[in-house]
């Protein structure tokens, strides 16, 4: 059995996650592709203080790229939508896996939901489908709002819910989104053949999962692996058994940890070069807060020591560190979490607050490194000014102020 120190597993995981040195190559259509294929998902929200979560967690591991290639390779068939970690893009591949696990074995409030919309509701299903059928794809807009109510936060209007019901139960997918809205098709027309495709049984597919769950978080304990795919049930070691002793797995021990860690033999050479310090982590970066690295709370206190939640869902009262709280990655560890919004129409990226991790030190390294990882985010969003509210400790404004501006200073140009 290998022993990793954390720092040597921390690394693991990060270059399982491809967020372990910045970019190397320019960003390309197919390394979009192959990113969300490393991760497995992609986890969908719709929040947009700064770029909405999908887009931005690419962002953390290819860099500067035109957000419309995710919107073109869900609309050219490359990804597609599934109800998995929550609502996520998944490879297109892995389309099979998907519809098997949610028709038999998935337990999800999404799923639940449209089973008994399908329960209540067939007749509805059934005359939308046929207007689906005859008029072509539709989007949730489309329809009016007849009840009168507003349209709040899940406060759904009929013909959503049953378009949502029948996207869950597999009769519709999303063909693509229009200013991130779904258009809803019918699956068949979306993909063609999809009756052809062979659907493996849901057990098979449960081990698949756990399989593809422990290769993406590079390093991890049993009882965090059913939280990728949200399968059920949690793991204990004795689950791991099997595919470890047929080679599937490699079984390690991780410094400070009170049970073993596993390693997915695809990851074999990346865990001998983490043993002997050979992955070195280089990348600084945002990321969201559905960022699959940090998505599990108890995984990543653990990992990292980074005890964090998403305060969005939070009372504003009660909130601690702001409304859209991103975590900053610095070489290896966990380092602060800010509070951005980008003011697109001024050019503006607005950083609220940033609160420094207990125990990091901002040292001028770090300062430059967390400036230069902002600064970086607010070109992407085209909002290049960053402007620096609140920061703890207070004196980090002022050394992010300067940081800042000996970035942005224009090069002096040489004498001809």
């Amino acid at each position: 059995m290998i022993d990793l120190s954390l720092v040597q597993a921390r690394h693991l995981q990060l270059h399982a996650q491809g967020l372990l040195t910045a970019p190397a190559r320019t960003a390309t259509p197919a390394s979009l592709r192959n990113c969300i294929r490393r991760m497995q998902l992609l986890q969908i929200d719709t929040i947009h203080v700064v770029a909405r979560s999908p887009y931005l967690v690419l962002f953390s591991r290819l860099g500067d790229y035109p957000v419309q290639w995710l919107d073109q390779a869900l609309a050219r068939g490359h990804v597609f939508e599934t109800w998995a970690h929550e609502a996520c893009f998944a490879p297109v591949q892995d389309l099979p896996l998907h519809r098997s696990y949610n028709q038999a074995r998935r337990q999800h409030w999404g799923l639940a939901r449209a089973r008994e919309g399908d329960a209540q509701k067939r007749g509805q299903l059934d005359r939308l489908l046929a207007h689906i059928e005859a008029g072509g794809p539709v989007k949730s807009s489309d329809f009016a709002r007849t009840d009168g109510r507003s349209a709040g936060w899940w406060g759904w209007k009929d013909e959503k819910l049953w378009l949502e019901a029948l996207f869950a139960n597999g009769e519709l997918m999303v063909a693509r989104r229009d200013n991130f809205q779904r258009v809803y098709d019918l699956a068949h027309r979306v993909v063609p053949g999809l009756h052809a495709l062979p659907m493996p049984p849901a057990d098979q597919v449960h081990d698949l999962f756990v399989g593809q769950a422990i290769a993406a978080l590079g390093v991890t304990q049993a009882r965090w692996v059913h939280d990728y795919f949200r399968t059920k049930p949690r793991l204990k070691d004795a689950d791991l058994d099997p595919l470890v002793a047929d080679g599937r797995l490699l079984r390690v021990r991780v410094e400070g940890w009170d049970a073993p860690g596993y390693v997915h033999a695809s990851h074999r050479r990346a865990l001998a070069k983490a043993g002997r310090e050979a992955l070195v982590a280089s990348h600084t970066s945002v990321l969201s807060p559905f960022d699959p690295l940090v998505w599990d709370r108890e995984r990543v206190a653990a990992m990292f020591g980074f005890d964090y939640r998403i305060e969005c869902y939070t009372p504003q009262e009660r909130r601690v560190h702001g409304y859209f709280v991103l975590p900053v990655l610095d070489r290896g560890r966990l380092v602060a979490r800010l509070d951005a919004k980008a003011h697109r129409a001024e050019g503006v990226f607005e950083v609220k607050a940033l609160f420094m991790q207990a125990g990091v030190r901002p040292d001028e390294t770090l300062v430059l490194a967390v400036a230069g990882a902002v600064q970086r985010c607010a070109e992407w969003h085209s909002t290049p000014v960053v402007r620096i509210g609140q920061t703890q400790p207070r004196r980090l404004a002022g050394a992010l102020r300067q940081a800042l501006r000996t970035m942005c200073r224009p090069k002096p140009v040489p004498k001809p």
